[in-house]
């Protein structure tokens, strides 16, 4: 098991991004969160095996139809063990 936290640019907020990131994690097994960020881009923690992440980041970097990726950030993370993949609403302020 691997985690990397992977940071998308472009026009990736508004074009269901989110909901088909978590689609397409739930079909490949993929655990993790994806969230949109205050910038525009949209930020995904994603854990699963090293073959089944190099293949998630290719979709990352074609997204759903109407996104238009500019960029994608693939950062090694440190394991969370999540147990799911989670679409984040909002940044919670505590």
């Amino acid at each position: 098991m691997k985690h990397i936290n992977i940071i998308v640019t472009g026009k990736v907020q508004g074009v269901f991004f989110r909901a088909s990131t978590k689609a397409v994690a739930d079909q490949m097994g993929v655990k993790g969160l994806v969230k949109n960020e205050k910038d525009g881009s949209v930020y995904i923690e994603a854990e699963a095996d090293e073959t089944t992440l190099e293949v998630f980041v290719d979709w990352c970097k074609e997204g759903p139809d109407k996104a238009k990726v500019e960029n994608v950030q693939v950062l090694d993370g440190e394991l969370k063990n999540y147990r799911n993949f989670e679409v984040v609403k909002k940044n919670l302020l505590w």
